[in-house]
């Protein structure tokens, strides 16, 4: 599993009928830092709450369609939603706190 944030929504005029009633969102996968992580992918919103800003979960490859229940043709499904995120600052070191999801504005 990888963390993320989603960046952005994709809008679908036509998609395959196992992915009707789920949203597709652009999501910036990220290190244990919340930095920026590789190029972004888009993620189908497998735990059907997720939105812009939000840090996500994202599965993918063959788990990324078993957790829709192997019905769609996906390759990456968000899976979780993240409240909290800490790292250690060094290795066996103090744990500091990196985000918590619920003090965004967006959250109050």
């Amino acid at each position: 599993m990888q963390l993320g944030r989603v960046v952005g929504q994709v809008v679908c005029t036509v998609k395959d009928r196992n992915l009707e009633g789920y949203r597709l969102f652009v999501v910036q996968c990220l290190d244990e830092h919340l930095q920026p992580l590789g190029k972004p992918l888009v993620a189908v919103d497998g735990i059907r709450c997720a939105g812009p800003g939000d840090v996500v979960w994202v599965t993918q490859k063959r788990d990324a369609a078993i957790a829709l229940d192997d019905k769609p043709p996906v390759d990456a499904t968000i899976v979780g939603y993240v409240d909290e995120v800490s790292a250690e600052e060094t290795p066996g070191g103090p744990v500091r706190i990196v985000d918590r999801g619920l003090d965004r504005e967006s959250k109050a």
